[in-house]
């Protein structure tokens, strides 16, 4: 079973999100940029904290990312929202070829997913594929009314950062 959950963005760069039966997420994009560049944003902290954290959830912040992206390495993200209390998401990568796909756990919980991220060239254009597979239907269900949700918006951010930076 397949099911649109959303998309967004203009026509050409429009962001799907699909359900794939009960325990995947399917997320693509298409963004004007090579591969080099769109993994670079993945994989190079000072990037991933200006685009991954959406812009409507007020308030909260990437306080501290670490990124050792590379297979065996280790991330570490934590998120505030202005006080004393964070919340962090962290795992290991499991598989990185660089500028083509990166590999993570998601270890901060039982109901954690594996993520796969692939950077495929169009001719100087990247078509992004976010597939994570969930240990249970629970787990894609609270994803996708969490974290999931907001995987439009920020591939929109990441839109607008690819946009303002060169290679």
């Amino acid at each position: 079973m397949t099911e649109q959950v959303s998309s967004a963005g203009g026509a050409q760069n429009r962001t799907s999100v699909e359900r794939r039966g009960d325990r995947e997420l399917v997320v693509t994009r298409t963004f004007n940029a090579p591969p080099s560049m769109v993994y670079r944003a993945w994989s190079q902290p000072e990037l991933f904290q200006r685009w991954w954290v959406p812009k409507s959830v007020s308030g909260v912040s990437l306080v501290s990312c670490d990124m050792d992206v590379r297979t065996g390495g280790k991330y570490r993200l934590e998120f505030g929202a202005g006080g004393s209390d964070t919340m962090a998401f962290y795992g290991k990568y499991l598989e990185v070829v660089p500028n083509e796909r990166i590999v993570w756990t998601n270890d901060e919980g039982e109901e954690g997913a594996i993520t796969t991220v692939t950077f495929e060239d169009q001719g100087g254009r990247t078509l992004l594929n976010f597939h994570e597979v969930y240990p249970s239907k629970e787990a894609l269900e609270e994803a996708l009314q969490g974290s999931a949700a907001a995987l439009p918006e920020q591939l929109e951010q990441l839109d607008e950062l690819l946009s303002s930076i060169g290679e």
